[in-house]
């Protein structure tokens, strides 16, 4: 399904955004457009969302998009009011149902696609080599399911963080003489003065994503974001966020508080430390909605989907790899054998 239907200016053809090039080709007459080609003709601008974006800053209403919610699963993805449903990304569905549009903020940033979809299959590839245990057939790129591209919504926070955090640090000496073992521990009370400054701390704002999965997609590199256009969507799909800035928030302060201590941890130069007292105080200074490429891979293996997340914009892939019983099987009674081999040969040098 895509997300909005972009047309050719110069046949009218659907056009899609090229990750490799950063331009959006035509398949059909061979046209290459940029950005500010493309912002010229009227269906590929964001007019509508930038004007609306002026007045309302905070909140607005997406005029001109629909959401389409799957039958199967759930999931609710952006798309303009012309989009036919054709799949579901999560699932795999071809049941998507147009609903009544909601109100949210559009995105203020967006880090376009940088690699393809020929790289995401080589990413999965990548990751699936060296697995013994893995089953041989899982990596089959012919149990590929359904590989798409798809943006998804993120808060993103530059939060200040002041204040002090005291410590409890020991430290362990040990020495020998000829008649006895010496252990002697130090203990001391350490207060660090901290300030530390966070440029977009990122919380996803999808419910449809598990936390960690997103947290182990990352980094993005910041220096490829701009300005939201939904023209960048051409040819991907979109999630629409269902997590408040609020309350994505609460999870990104979380964060950086943990990366606060951690920090000023290190500047404990003892061997055990523990936090005693932590008085620091977080401030949110400014907050982005910014939309990231991520691509999602489905494997079909034994009637049973897996769901992998490579980024976008840097390749990198997670996702659970299965263990196949007869992998676990021979390799167990190899290592069995290997062993039994090795005391052998140990007992007759012995």
């Amino acid at each position: 399904m895509d997300t909005l239907d972009n047309r050719c200016p110069a046949c009218g053809a659907k056009i899609d955004f090229n990750p490799v090039s950063q331009k959006w080709d035509c398949k059909y007459c061979g046209s290459s457009f940029t950005l500010e080609e493309m912002k010229k003709h009227e269906n590929a601008s964001s007019e509508k969302a930038n004007t609306v974006k002026k007045n309302l800053p905070k909140e607005e209403d997406l005029k001109g998009f629909d959401n389409y919610r799957c039958k199967n699963c759930g999931a609710e993805i952006i798309a303009d009011e012309t989009t036919t449903a054709t799949f579901c990304v999560y699932c795999g569905s071809t049941a998507i149902l147009k609903e009544k549009i909601d109100k949210g903020r559009a995105p203020d940033l967006i880090i376009p696609f940088k690699n393809t979809k020929e790289e995401a299959v080589t990413a999965f590839r990548k990751l699936t080599k060296h697995k013994p245990l893995m089953p041989r057939k899982f990596k089959e790129v012919t149990n590929i399911k359904k590989i798409s591209g798809v943006y998804i919504p993120f808060w993103a926070y530059d939060i200040t963080g002041n204040g002090k955090i005291t410590f409890t640090c020991t430290d362990v000496t040990t020495w020998s003489d000829s008649k006895y073992h010496y252990t002697k521990t130090d203990r001391y009370e350490t207060t660090v003065d901290a300030h530390y400054d966070y440029e977009k701390v990122l919380a996803d704002a999808s419910s449809r994503f598990k936390d960690e999965l997103m947290d182990s997609i990352e980094p993005f590199v910041f220096s490829d974001l701009v300005d939201y256009n939904h023209a960048y969507l051409s040819g991907f799909l979109a999630e629409k966020y269902d997590v408040s800035e609020e309350d994505s928030y609460v999870r990104a302060s979380d964060r950086t508080m943990n990366t606060c201590v951690d920090l000023a941890s290190s500047q404990c130069k003892h061997m055990a430390k523990s936090v005693r007292q932590n008085d620091m105080v977080l401030e949110k200074t400014n907050t982005y909605h910014i939309m990231l490429p991520v691509w999602m891979v489905n494997i079909n293996y034994n009637d049973k989907i897996y769901t992998f997340a490579v980024n976008g914009q840097t390749g990198k892939m997670v996702g659970d790899i299965p263990i196949g019983k007869k992998e676990t099987i021979i390799w167990t009674i190899g290592i069995f054998i290997a062993l039994l081999i090795v005391g052998y040969l140990f007992l007759l040098l012995k």
